[in-house]
């Protein structure tokens, strides 16, 4: 039995809280998984973990083992990196994980040049509006586009800025008329956005200071992109990120409303569990994205 793949198996188990979950991420099956758990219970002389049909739980011992395997594998997985690093070496699998929309218009068109460039690294990218537990879901990184990030265990660099405003089609202008100002935007069904920092209300920064604007959208979708396409179809005003609106608005089919007055700028930023999570592909990815969105984006 390979202790060290014992250890990491046993670690992956008590992390997802599922066999199965594990056996999919370390690519073997669950039925390995049990028996090579209880291998390591027989050698050890005691129960890791308590299961039943529902749930499973970390024994006293199991939570002891746990704790010295995750210190034991962390010890190893920095001595290897620090060798990587020093011989200048990206290699290995990376999981990312970024939001559906920014996925789908910005960071999809990076990603073959990003594997070009680092051939020996095995990429896995998932797309999901809603904030994920990075831990759980087993991601190296995660792209969050947030006004800012609150103060916790993970590590958040800053990517690049991103701009927010207020649109509708001009079909819908021509129909209810164009806001001239920020009163204006009461007669005017709204289409909101479900992961909103806040649903209910807009913080809009224009010559008179910082207004906060109440709204109530009869109309709330869970996708920035499905947001612009309704937009876009004329079914009121939204807010939405410079990404998905600088085309749309270059092409006429979005108009910015009450262009003095913005939401207030958001971040793009690549987040991680840890200073010492952030190996040589993690940063080499980070790298690439920052320089990336560093251009001007044309057709994004």
């Amino acid at each position: 039995m390979d202790k060290l793949s014992v250890m990491r198996a046993f670690c992956r188990i008590v992390e997802r809280g599922s066999f199965a979950k594990a056996a999919e991420d370390l690519q073997v099956s669950p039925a390995l998984l049990s028996s090579d758990l209880k291998r390591l219970e027989q050698q050890l002389g005691c129960a890791l973990l308590a299961r039943t049909t529902r749930r499973m739980s970390l024994t006293e011992h199991g939570r002891l083992y746990y704790e010295e395997a995750k210190r034991i594998l962390a010890d190893i997985d920095r001595s290897e990196e620090a060798v990587r690093q020093a011989a200048g070496q990206v290699r290995g699998r990376l999981s990312v994980n970024a939001p559906h929309s920014f996925g789908v218009t910005v960071l999809a068109s990076l990603l073959p040049s990003f594997l070009a460039r680092h051939p020996e690294v095995d990429l896995s990218v998932s797309f999901d509006d809603r904030v994920i537990d990075m831990i759980e879901g087993g991601y190296d990184l995660t792209i969050r586009i947030r006004a800012g990030l609150p103060d916790s265990g993970l590590v958040a660099r800053g990517i690049a800025p991103v701009r927010q405003a207020l649109f509708a089609s001009p079909a819908h202008l021509a129909r209810h008329g164009t806001p001239q100002r920020t009163q204006d935007l009461a007669s005017h069904p709204v289409v909101g956005y479900l992961h909103a920092d806040d649903a209910t209300a807009w913080i809009l920064h224009g010559p008179e200071g910082a207004v906060t604007l109440p709204h109530r959208a009869r109309l709330k979708v869970g996708s920035s992109l499905v947001l612009r396409d309704l937009l876009i179809a004329g079914n009121g005003i939204g807010a939405l990120p410079d990404f998905l609106s600088d085309p749309a608005e270059r092409e006429g089919r979005l108009v910015r409303v009450l262009p003095r007055h913005a939401l207030p700028s958001r971040h793009v930023y690549a987040v991680s569990a840890s200073r010492r999570s952030v190996d040589a592909k993690a940063l080499a990815f980070v790298d690439h994205l920052q320089a990336a969105l560093a251009r001007p984006r044309h057709d994004s």
